[in-house]
């Protein structure tokens, strides 16, 4: 028993590092964004887009990113979407142009709506319903908000000590790890769906439709709700 609650808290740790390295990279690039306009050469309206293609894609894929792990197996794609996020990561922090920069952010924004879902769906499924499954969750959330307090800490330190690069390489060790960690510790699981066919069609309109309302809200905190561009993109 005692092994078991042992192998437990591991799977809480390396589910609280997933959800932590998400929030902390929409939180830690927000301190470097001076820096990265000079060495870049951005403009101020292409600035923003450092921010708003991670927001972006992470919030429009997020549905899709829970439906694929359901169809997949949420150990594999927590993995793939480990991966693919620690790769981007490596990329923005390798990128030598403003236009690489912000591809590869779309792109690190779109691992993490796998990783987010898929992570949360893992605690659920692991721990008891009830006063573990409660602790779980309390622990989670607790590093997640954690992970944006941390973001604007060490987005600082690293930005002035090392450079804007490493507010993105710092993701690297911690994902190689997850992934080992997964991989040893999380065991494989069925496909929750008994349908293990994708609706494509409605997969797009759904993600069309959730980027669309997180742009439009992009754009409220900009522009303002009543501003045309706005309301264009909420209907």
């Amino acid at each position: 028993m005692s092994l078991f609650k042992n192998s437990k808290s591991i799977i809480l740790l390396l589910l609280s590092l997933t959800i932590f390295l998400v929030v902390l990279d929409s939180a830690i690039v927000n301190v470097a964004l001076p820096v990265i306009k000079k060495e870049l050469q951005f403009n101020d309206a292409s600035l923003q887009w450092v921010l708003t293609a991670y927001i972006l894609t992470f919030g429009g894929f997020l549905m899709l990113g829970g439906r694929t792990a359901d169809l997949f197996g949420r150990r594999r794609v927590l993995i793939f979407g480990i991966a693919g996020f620690t790769l981007f990561s490596l990329l923005i922090g390798l990128s030598n142009s403003s236009t690489l920069l912000i591809i590869f952010r779309a792109f690190q924004g779109l691992a993490a709506a796998f990783m987010a879902p898929t992570a949360l769906s893992i605690l659920l499924t692991t721990f008891d319903e009830g006063h573990e499954r409660n602790n779980a969750l309390s622990i989670w959330a607790l590093v997640a908000s954690g992970g944006a307090a941390a973001g604007v800490f060490l987005g600082g330190i690293l930005t002035q000590y090392l450079g804007w690069q490493w507010c993105f390489f710092v993701n690297v060790p911690f994902g190689i790890l997850a992934i080992l960690g997964i991989q040893k510790y999380i065991p494989v699981q069925e496909k929750e769906s008994k349908n293990n066919k994708l609706d494509v069609p409605g997969a797009i309109f759904v993600t069309s439709g959730l980027m669309a309302l997180v742009y439009a809200l992009t754009l409220a905190t900009e522009l303002g709700w009543v501003a045309t561009a706005t309301l264009t993109w909420l209907t």
